[in-house]
């Protein structure tokens, strides 16, 4: 007859639901990464055009995050060396790698425009070069930046700068052993307060 406490339990038992869901889909996310990690790629190398690739996942993930929120929006500024011919790479292990960059690059500058000042336009730029025997995949944001004293560890394992249950520090951490599993490197160039540049060197 205490009704007053069974509506008071059945309130807890929802958010207790919704809690487990969230951190079930967290746990979910986080092993299906840890699975990716320790699997190695079945992929095989083959020639492709890395200017239509960048290009490519790109606007996935632009209309992947339209999607899913409909205030989303950026600019998003391309330059591409026309010089570059195709080059030697798993293109779905190479493109899981720009995705995660791209998806990352957006979410710095839709993070940094809740505070930013009037003017600000969130911006994503990606660009290619072809270094003598090297080619170069730049993807820069005019986001907040990463602190400096963090950058050492963004490419570590379950390392992440988001906030808790956002992300499984593990985007960064498959992206750098994709790459040097191509024989390439990556790092970052990065200034507080004004945004970051991933630089991806890859094999020609």
């Amino acid at each position: 007859g205490n009704n007053n406490e069974v509506i008071a339990i059945a309130e807890n038992i929802s958010a207790n639901e919704d809690k487990i869901i969230h951190h079930g889909k967290r746990a979910d996310a986080i092993v299906k990464g840890m699975l990716q990690h320790s699997r190695s790629s079945k992929g095989k190398k083959e020639p492709t055009n890395i200017n239509a690739l960048a290009d490519e996942y790109l606007r996935l993930s632009y209309h992947g995050l339209r999607a899913k929120d409909k205030e989303f929006n950026a600019a998003m500024k391309t330059d591409f060396d026309q010089t570059i011919g195709n080059i030697n790479i798993i293109p779905q292990d190479i493109g899981r790698v720009l995705l995660n960059l791209y998806n990352n690059a957006f979410y710095a500058v839709t993070e940094k425009k809740k505070s930013a000042e009037v003017g600000y336009e969130p911006t994503v730029s990606v660009s290619t070069r072809k270094m003598n025997d090297k080619i170069e995949i730049r993807v820069k944001d005019n986001g907040n930046g990463i602190p400096q004293k963090v950058v050492d560890k963004i490419f570590q394992p379950f390392f992440t700068t988001k906030p808790t249950g956002v992300g499984t520090g593990l985007g960064l951490s498959l992206s750098y052993d994709i790459v040097k599993a191509h024989g390439g490197e990556i790092k970052v160039e990065t200034k507080e307060g004004e945004g970051s540049e991933f630089v991806i060197q890859l094999q020609d």
